[in-house]
């Protein structure tokens, strides 16, 4: 499963990139909005970072107006991903743009028959979000299941990245059930790596190695 960061924040951009695990970053306008940046130079910013795929999401919601805001987009780096909403309008643009070999993420994805006129439209990925369909008392992994099916069943291409991720537990059911991606807040990915018996383990190791009075690393000759 490919690991996409969830943030416009550049800080933790480099911080999951320095790990050498993250393959693309997805944003949105509340995270631009979060950080007070220039949305431009913000993308500017991540592109130089990560070579991967950065989801850029445009405002409008009427189809040439989603076409126009993407031809601003586009230009920023090769990497760039035009995001679009699972709307009517949204669907007319993404054959648009899938049509002259533009990627595009179709986000707010909460039903699987969205999922499916996404990638009959061409979209490369398509964005359910898991979190915010848990916290209406439904069930996101269902979600993740039903597009997996579908997706199958007819060899569509478009992959499915598992967004509103709010823990690791959720990261783990979309990779059993075949989600492609995960797009996931910096806290998460700090979580995934983090367990007690590691830490206690790491400890007792350490403090056993001490007692050896040996060291891994040479010891530089005298003179």
């Amino acid at each position: 499963m490919e690991l996409y960061i969830d943030t416009a924040n550049i800080d933790e951009i480099r911080q999951a990139a320095a790990l050498g695990v993250l393959d693309g970053v997805t944003t949105n306008p509340s995270l631009v909005a979060k950080e007070g940046v220039d949305f431009r130079t913000r993308l500017e910013e991540i592109c130089a970072v990560v070579a991967g795929p950065v989801s850029a999401e445009v405002v409008s919601t009427e189809h040439d107006g989603m076409i126009a805001e993407a031809d601003e987009l586009i230009p920023i780096a090769e990497n760039i991903v035009i995001k679009l909403p699972c709307i009517e309008e949204g669907v007319k643009a993404c054959k648009t743009l899938s049509d002259r070999g533009v990627r595009v993420n179709m986000t707010l994805c909460f039903q699987p028959l969205q999922a499916m006129m996404a990638a009959k439209a061409g979209a490369f990925l398509i964005s359910p979000f898991i979190g915010r369909i848990d916290d209406v008392g439904g069930d996101g992994m269902e979600l993740i299941q039903q597009i997996r099916q579908i997706y199958d069943n007819y060899g569509f291409d478009t992959k499915i990245l598992a967004a509103s991720i709010r823990h690791p537990q959720h990261m783990v059911q979309s990779a059993l059930l075949g989600a492609d991606v995960a797009t996931v807040p910096f806290k998460v990915i700090q979580q995934v790596l983090k367990h007690p018996l590691t830490d206690t383990g790491l400890e007792k190791f350490l403090a056993d190695w001490k007692k050896t009075g040996a060291s891994i690393r040479k010891t530089p000759a005298m003179a």
